[in-house]
């Protein structure tokens, strides 16, 4: 009969210790989540200002500056809610301002232009694997809280279940 009290506590306290330790991993998940956010949203903001820089440049004519202008200036300054348009309506500035492979070579031998078209090719590489990156978590955070374990123990407290960030992050292809 000891034995018997012995094996259950020990089951109980092994069952305790897995509990600690899964919601310990839920919440260093939901850590991450937050800091992919964060870091995604520095590059989306990166990315604007690179756009912005370019359009204020003045090699661009002047409808696509103003095209590109206004799209920056869209998502820098968007709405909550708004955010995922917003970057997709810029990078289909960038592509429709930036699509000419030609005339792009050709504006990428003045003086200085080069730097910037360099900085708005990494921005917009960073703005994809950020958002990359911020899913794969995502994905991972909320496969761990789908688990009958994690929702029965309510072992993710009261935090709120991420969403992936779905935009258009493509960017024309000329930029080096």
């Amino acid at each position: 009969m000891e034995w018997l009290l012995v094996v259950v506590v020990l089951l109980l306290a092994a069952f305790g210790v897995l509990l600690s330790w899964t919601a310990g991993r839920v919440d260093r998940l939901h850590h991450r989540v937050n800091t992919a956010r964060s870091g995604l949203e520095a590059q989306l903001m990166h990315r604007s200002g690179a756009a912005l820089e370019l359009a204020a440049a003045g090699l661009l004519d002047p409808a696509r500056s103003l095209v590109l202008l206004d799209a920056a200036h869209h998502a820098r300054a968007r709405e909550p809610g708004d955010r995922e348009q917003a970057e997709s309506d810029l990078s289909a500035a960038l592509v429709a301002a930036l699509g000419d492979p030609e005339e792009i070579a050709e504006l990428q031998r003045q003086p200085g232009a080069a730097e910037l078209f360099r900085e708005l090719g990494d921005a917009c590489r960073k703005v994809e694997l950020a958002r990359r990156f911020h899913n794969d978590v995502v994905t991972s955070t909320r496969s761990l809280r789908g688990r009958p374990l994690v929702r029965w123990f309510r072992l993710a407290g009261h935090a709120e279940l991420p969403s992936t960030v779905e935009l258009d992050d493509s960017w024309p292809p000329v930029l080096p």
